[in-house]
């Protein structure tokens, strides 16, 4: 099943030129069963990366674009009345996808950001109290602008510690840059991508990734680095439980990614920042990212 990440992999470099571990970390974070979050400027690749993995499974995609005029009812779905049968029928909201892109997410109202909250963790909607399975897998790939205050709404702690990791593509280099170009002049197209594994596939990648060992020594790691986060002074709100256990399950994915059954420390630490930072609130001016690569230094490693 290995070769199924190589496959996947390579597809999205097709699109995504010189972001080797943003495909990574987002990998990671379909394979340990959470979702991502993509946090940066406009026009450096966020979406096109979400709409290149969508394009890459052979799943059910669906994308919302975020604005402050959208509704819950707009992305769960409603009951409407048919008169012909004389009684409601559920019209099923885009949440029901594989994939899921929520384009600016930021944009939609706290009303209508909390939509996401039931599915995002439970897999399921409930509509006019009548609970809706979504489809499996489920994965919801959200993209914000961190700058654009105007229009926006910050998601709540609640919300972002549903993403299982946060992170940013960054402007490309020179060389990387001219490499868009030119597949720009070739007319390499997102649209033109096929898909290259199944849901299927995805699900029985997830099952091996549970699979990876983990010790009992890196447990306490993980335990004692989160727990670093609820002592730290500079820190006002520290990592959830659901960050513990999101940090071994994306350790376990990474580890399946680079072809071990076995996680090591070097995999905690590549991906505490993107997984704790984002649910941390610092105390001073600091930022939670600069906050957590401290800890990495502090917290002895087995």
């Amino acid at each position: 099943m290995r070769k199924h990440i190589e496959i996947l992999t390579a597809n999205l470099g097709r699109t995504i030129v010189g972001k080797a571990d943003a495909i990574r970390l987002v990998l990671v974070a379909l394979l340990s069963g959470g979702h991502a979050l993509l946090e940066d400027v406009p026009g450096v690749g966020k979406t096109l990366l979400a709409k290149s993995l969508s394009r890459s499974i052979d799943g059910k995609f669906q994308r919302i674009q975020c604005t402050p005029d959208l509704l819950p009812s707009d992305i769960t779905g409603t009951n409407i009345w048919n008169q012909s049968s004389g009684e409601f029928e559920f019209l099923a909201g885009p949440v029901f996808a594989n994939i899921l892109l929520a384009d600016e997410i930021n944009r939609a109202t706290p009303r209508t950001q909390s939509a996401l909250l039931e599915v995002m963790e439970e897999r399921q909607v409930t509509v006019d109290g009548v609970p809706r399975l979504v489809p499996n897998p489920f994965f919801v790939i959200a993209t914000q602008n961190p700058i654009e205050y105007q229009g926006t709404f910050p998601l709540p702690e609640a919300q972002m510690d549903r993403f299982t990791l946060c992170l940013t593509l960054g402007y490309p280099s020179e060389v990387e840059e001219l490499q868009m170009l030119q597949r720009l002049h070739e007319g390499v197209n997102v649209d033109e991508l096929q898909p290259c594994i199944s849901t299927e596939d995805v699900l029985e990648l997830r099952r091996l990734c549970g699979q990876v060992k983990v010790e009992a020594a890196l447990q306490h790691y993980i335990l004692n680095l989160v727990r670093a986060t609820r002592e730290d002074e500079e820190i006002t709100l520290g990592v959830s439980p659901r960050g513990t256990v999101a940090l071994q399950k994306a350790s376990q994915a990474l580890a399946f990614i680079l072809g071990r059954d076995y996680a090591i420390p070097d995999d905690v630490k590549f991906l505490a920042p993107y997984v704790l930072s984002h649910r941390l609130i610092p105390s001073g001016g600091r930022r939670a990212k600069t906050i957590v690569e401290r800890l990495l230094r502090s917290v002895s490693v087995p």
